[in-house]
């Protein structure tokens, strides 16, 4: 009996809503819990204007994440009364009944890793193309890298919690939960994969490419006992990819062993995104950076199309304030588009962060027209304090549901620009490929995207 198979929808396609994690007091550093959980409703408020939006707590979370989006509506109301502007921006036309809390188990923010990655039939019939599917790819940790304790010290407030077996269990049966919890439009039947991943790990074009990097796949964390292709079997049996482009990575570099989606980014089919480390970087983040520039040099993708690569700088972490060693990582690459929209991540640094916004019109204009009058911003100054959402990132988990299958693509995109700290430690440190970069750390995805049909 053969397999069922299916096709994972490339980043720009439309989405049903977008899925947010809000932080647990058992997964982020004291210090940084009230930035990170305002840096959420900041996201969710700017998506509400292009999509619904379906952020997850904890059941006891719920009241403070409400009592802060009543705070975050109101200061954008307060905002858009006193614009001299004519054209209101995106920013204050937060759509409130965009936005749904959701009280469920769940603890880290990185949805886009914890959570499942949704799909569509890869059979032509009716009833297959009706139903609603999602992959629950068995969150491990990555890699098991979470250590179990009772204590959850966090003496002097910088350090991070460590998470009890329960809590642990609550973060494997995250995605589980999610579709089971996800009725509409209609429900979603859940997909079991034979191999272990998170969606951080996971870049595709549509058109049957797929972005990874060996160190987070194939790696024995993971995938014990699995063959290269093994994994590659089934990667093209979830996804519906044709070719499967590796990138060396490096195990261990982060919590992530380095998630291409911190990395590498399509903004169309046969057209990339590349981030470059800053020039003080660490040689084995530099390392990463001229493979990735190597193999995209040599390859093609499924259609036999050369790679056409854009390089974005990143800037030195030193723009956010923060001290050196919690080691920050400025990365505009996982960047998220919304129905009608791409929100950016800003940093700061007036020069780089104008370069990301440009090369993202570019692209963009490129292949439908970009309306720049509803150019919106965002967020909070850099102030050295919780490191920054990267947008997928730094796994902001989004999770992008997609649309009716017969729904045309937006053919406007605004660009939406976010100014956001960035991630410091607690950035890669927590997820899945995301801004911030530390040392055995990794990056999480605060955003995830259903996709539907």
């Amino acid at each position: 009996m053969t397999s069922p198979r299916y096709i994972y929808p490339a980043n720009f396609s439309r989405h049903i809503a977008t899925i947010l994690g809000f932080p647990s007091k058992q997964s982020i550093a004291p210090e940084y819990y009230s930035a990170a959980c305002a840096e959420i409703i900041t996201l969710g408020t700017t998506i509400s204007a292009f999509e619904p939006v379906r952020l997850y707590a904890r059941p006891e979370d719920v009241p403070t994440a409400h009592s802060l989006l009543e705070q975050q509506l109101k200061k954008l109301q307060a905002a858009s009364a006193s614009s001299s502007s004519s054209t209101p921006t995106n920013v204050t036309n937060a759509n409130p009944n965009n936005i749904r809390i959701i009280p469920l188990p769940t603890n880290h923010l990185w949805v886009r890793d914890t959570g499942p990655v949704y799909v569509r039939s890869a059979s032509p019939a009716p009833q297959q193309q009706n139903q609603r599917y999602a992959i629950n790819f068995r969150f491990s940790e990555w890699g098991r890298k979470e250590t179990v304790s009772s204590s959850h010290g966090a003496a002097d407030g910088k350090d991070w919690p460590e998470m009890s077996a329960a809590e642990m269990r609550e973060n494997a049966q995250f995605a589980s939960a999610v579709i089971a919890a996800d009725s509409s439009p209609s429900p979603v039947q859940q997909v079991e994969s034979s191999i272990c991943l998170e969606g951080g790990a996971l870049v595709v074009d549509g058109e049957g490419t797929l972005l990874a990097t060996e160190s987070s796949i194939l790696n024995p964390n993971r995938n014990p006992g699995m063959s290269r292709g093994e994994i590659e079997a089934e990667l093209r049996r979830l996804l519906g990819v044709e070719k499967i482009v590796w990138f060396p990575g490096k195990r261990g570099l982060d919590v992530t062993d380095v998630h291409v989606d911190a990395e590498v980014n399509f903004v169309a089919p046969g057209v990339v995104v590349v981030s470059k480390p800053w020039e003080g970087a660490p040689k084995a983040w530099k390392d990463v950076y001229e493979e990735i520039m190597e193999v995209l040099g040599r390859e093609t993708d499924a259609r036999g199309r050369r790679f056409e690569v854009h390089v974005l700088q990143e800037p030195a972490p030193g723009v956010l304030g923060e001290l050196a060693y919690e080691d920050v990582a400025t990365n505009y690459v996982n960047f998220y588009f919304v129905n009608g929209g791409l929100v950016v991540p800003q940093f700061g640094d007036r020069e780089r962060d104008r370069e990301a916004l440009e090369m993202c019109r570019r692209t963009i204009q490129r292949r439908q027209r970009a309306d720049e009058r509803n150019l919106a911003q965002i967020g909070a100054q850099p102030d050295g304090n919780f490191p920054g959402i990267g947008v997928h990132d730094r796994h902001v988990g989004i999770d992008g549901q997609l649309a009716d299958q017969g729904a045309e693509e937006a053919e406007d995109r605004d660009l939406a620009e976010v100014e956001v700290t960035s991630l410091d430690s607690s950035d890669r440190r927590r997820g899945g490929g995301g801004n911030s970069r530390e040392e055995g750390g990794g990056g999480g995805s605060d955003i995830e995207t259903h996709f539907d049909g």
